[in-house]
């Protein structure tokens, strides 16, 4: 009999649900402690970053149950997000090289971000000294280059939603089930987290620099003017205006690069209805569950010799609550999710709150189901 088997939590034949999406998948909500299982983690310096690469490769215990009936038979789910361990096999080829290339760009993207200061003093002069021509040269001079740069990333948003897309499809294709997919496709589960990783970073580095709207806003306003007087205008031929329209919506969200894979995902969903919706909320869940086993295990976080590892199983963990929130049909905060949402939260609460205080937001404010009815009390609590 399956009393609490995985996470202290009751037998699952007593949920009374008829929710066809809970019938016969596995409860990954909670994954049993590991025990002295074969596991190595080492952090090598990425090739062209300064902070230490996720190396982590484990194999956890997942209780199977099979549609409904009580079968406790042992699986061994094998997860590797290592840059170096996971290897792509002959099938996975095809489309790893196709998100590698996408990948390869991530690093420099952030580095641009980073590094991005913004024209808001020439702007701020331009703008108290509207008769001045050369302050106003000197803005526009200033703003247009940066205004390139921000057209780069919105083109590089465009490319991770198709490399997600492709990755989707190759974790949730018939006839395996998700667990199969993530332990036969582990080079491509690693660029799966890989991709949220550098969202989630993306997304944190745009939400504190108010620079970006700023230089947008004024970019968008002067163009106006320079076509209402027939000026021509350097730059425009760059950023046209239909572009700028989409860039605008873009970066008018919070987190721009996490709203356009959740819309790539429910988009996937919606386009592939032959696929069950399962398919893709559980891999979704069951890398959430791995995340979370990992950073709250004291076993395995004594492993982990770089915070920066901890910083991208918190990520990853957040970038697929977020995705599995907005593509389940009662989210990630019901009591029916497949994941363990107080022990999500209570591992990113354990944290210093500095660190992850933008993950934090993300939960709060770019969830779709935070606030349904079905949100208990707690989970509310916990995130306010």
């Amino acid at each position: 009999m399956l009393m609490k088997g995985l996470s202290g939590q009751e037998d699952l034949r007593s949920q009374k649900t008829t929710e066809p999406a809970l019938r016969g998948q596995r409860d990954l909500r909670r994954l049993p402690s590991p025990g002295k299982l074969p596991w190595q983690a080492h952090l090598p310096a990425y090739p062209g970053d300064d902070t230490e690469a996720w190396n982590l490769s484990n194999t956890f215990k997942v209780t199977k149950l099979i549609e409904g009936q009580e079968q406790n038979h042992q699986h061994w789910l094998k997860l590797s997000f290592s840059r170096r361990d996971a290897q792509p096999t002959e099938s996975e080829k095809e489309i790893y090289n196709q998100v590698n290339v996408v990948l390869k760009d991530a690093e420099g993207i952030l580095e641009d971000l980073q590094s991005y200061r913004g024209a808001g003093h020439e702007i701020r002069e331009a703008i108290q000294h509207p008769a001045d021509e050369k302050l106003q040269e000197k803005a526009w001079g200033a703003v247009v280059p940066l205004v390139g740069k921000l057209k780069k990333f919105y083109e590089f948003s465009q490319r991770l939603e198709a490399a997600l897309r492709g990755l989707l499809g190759a974790l949730t294709s018939t006839p395996y089930s998700p667990t199969q997919h993530l332990e036969r496709e582990q080079a491509l589960a690693k660029q799966f987290a890989e991709i949220l990783h550098f969202t989630l970073r993306f997304d944190e580095l745009k939400m504190t620099n108010p620079a970006i709207q700023n230089d947008f806003s004024y970019y968008r306003r002067t163009l106006s003017r320079m076509r209402i007087n027939n000026v021509p205008a350097e730059g425009e031929n760059e950023v046209n205006n239909e572009l700028a329209n989409r860039m605008s919506l873009f970066y008018a969200e919070a987190t721009p690069m996490l709203k356009t894979l959740s819309d790539a995902t429910t988009k996937f969903v919606s386009e592939n209805k032959n696929l069950p919706i399962e398919n893709t909320t559980d891999c979704l869940s069951t890398m959430a569950s791995v995340c979370r086993v990992m950073l709250e295990t004291p076993e395995y976080r004594s492993r982990f010799t770089n915070e920066e590892t901890v910083s991208f199983c918190l990520r990853v963990m957040v970038g697929v609550i977020i995705l599995y929130d907005h593509v389940h049909p009662v989210g990630a905060f019901a009591k029916t999710s497949k994941i363990d949402m107080k022990g999500c939260i209570k591992v990113l609460k354990d944290q210093p709150p500095n660190s992850v205080e933008g993950l934090l937001n993300a939960l709060r404010y770019t969830t779709k189901h935070l606030n349904d009815e079905t949100t208990s009390k707690q989970i509310r609590s916990m995130l306010q």
